[in-house]
């Protein structure tokens, strides 16, 4: 009775167990083929919006720039504790022009994103202590925590104690 209890327990285990990864989707899917069916200086906004969908992101500069994002994630492998790897990372970015005209398309994948060179300095904060504009900007400060500058004046009654 037991040898039949675990066979059945260890069955029902076994049988929920599955031997697909898991695969987690973030984006347009199949971005990649999406792509080869819109055209530089063809392929309007409304054509975009109907083949890849709204962008992830928008960016308006001289031009309207969108940017679509397709990212798969997999589980590793059971030595690694089943960790999420990426195992595609793909942006489009598709620069449009006051017309509604698609001007240009940069594809990046997994790959080319290595190659890009990223800037690493920082800019200086543009406040230092002996600048006209930190001192300006203290000096306001002060005024509007003491409009009527009634701290300085006890502290002064204070000091001649």
């Amino acid at each position: 009775m037991n040898k039949l209890l675990y066979i059945i327990l260890f069955s029902f285990i076994v049988s929920n167990c599955s031997l697909k990864p898991v695969v987690k989707h973030h984006g347009v899917p199949s971005l990649e083929k999406k792509k080869e069916i819109i055209y530089e200086n063809l392929t309007k906004k409304d054509e975009i919006l109907s083949i890849l969908g709204p962008p992830s992101t928008r960016s308006k500069f001289d031009n309207d720039v969108w940017i679509y994002i397709e990212r798969k994630q997999t589980q590793s492998k059971l030595a690694k504790l089943g960790k999420m790897k990426i195992s595609k990372n793909d942006i489009l970015i598709l620069e449009i022009d006051e017309n509604g005209i698609l001007k240009k398309k940069d594809f990046y994948n997994k790959e080319n994103m290595e190659e890009i060179k990223i800037l690493t300095s920082t800019t200086e904060g543009g406040f230092r202590k002996n600048s006209f504009i930190y001192d300006f900007m203290s000096s306001m400060r002060q005024k509007m925590d003491d409009p009527l500058g009634q701290r300085a004046k006890r502290r002064k009654e204070i000091r001649k104690r």
